[in-house]
């Protein structure tokens, strides 16, 4: 039997819920607990309230999801100040 194909959707992060999790509003107004996926988690993605996302879906499951991406915003610079190779302090 054949895997089921996951849903993609575009939403709006709502709200930051304990344990890594999130509140997204979907574009089609329906709200859904999404968690950060692997590859975000190990390149330290960071995500805040108001971020664009896009999120996967089960089709077995729509209340849930993996949030995948998060576009860049304009008028945001990229993370903190980062020092010179070879540092030390």
């Amino acid at each position: 039997m054949a895997k089921e194909e996951a849903i993609l959707m575009e939403g709006v992060i709502e709200e930051i819920l304990p344990d890594g999790r999130f509140k997204v509003t979907l574009d089609n107004e329906h709200q859904i607990i999404a968690y950060t996926a692997g590859k975000m988690r190990k390149f330290r993605i960071r995500s805040i309230v108001g971020d664009r996302v896009h999120v996967e879906m089960t089709p077995y499951d729509l209340s849930r999801g993996r949030i995948v991406f998060r576009e860049k915003t304009p008028g945001q610079s990229p993370g903190g100040k980062r020092r010179p190779r070879g540092f030390r302090r």
